[in-house]
């Protein structure tokens, strides 16, 4: 009986180490940050973002000279009813053009990061589903999303994953 109770333990030992789960994770903030890939993507959105903003800012230079004119005029008494209506009118579409452009800058800059982004993150996704794969994990968790309430640093793939990459 003794000897059955000890084959019984040791099978089911040998059962659940079979069916053990193998975790790690890694901090996808910290990798993406030390890569000099999505360095010069990002220098690359900041250039483009700088030189949208400096013709914006033109346009506000000259709508606010525009403005500062207009009201001289109208202070002034030297316009009528109907020039002063026309003038503003004009003021309101500059005024709209701006808020348009604004808007444009944004859709250009989000564009352009997800064009530069985007082959730097599927590079990394695809080291990852390898490591993965080659580590024997069931899964890979992201802890820079607060997805981990406790891990042990032996479980830290950061490291090996920045050799895969060849990131330092």
């Amino acid at each position: 009986m003794k000897h059955t109770f000890f084959t019984i333990l040791f099978m089911s030992i040998v059962v659940l180490n079979s069916n053990a789960q193998k975790f790690g994770y890694i901090n996808t903030q910290e990798l993406l940050s030390s890569m000099s890939e999505m360095k010069l993507a990002d220098n690359q959105v900041q250039a483009l973002q700088n030189e949208l903003l400096a013709k914006g800012e033109e346009m506000v230079i000259k709508f606010e000279a525009d403005y500062k004119a207009y009201m001289n005029e109208a202070n002034g008494g030297t316009l009528s009813k109907v020039q002063m209506q026309q003038k503003e009118e004009v003021l309101v579409a500059k005024q709209d053009e701006i808020k348009k452009y604004e808007a444009e800058i944004q859709q250009k800059v989000g564009l352009k990061r997800e064009e530069l982004y985007k082959p730097i993150l599927d590079k990394v996704k695809a080291e990852i589903e390898k490591l993965g794969k080659e580590g024997g994990y069931t899964m890979i968790f992201d802890s820079s999303a607060g997805m981990i309430l406790h891990a042990a640093d032996s479980e830290n793939l950061m490291t090996l994953l920045k050799s895969k990459l060849g990131v330092n």
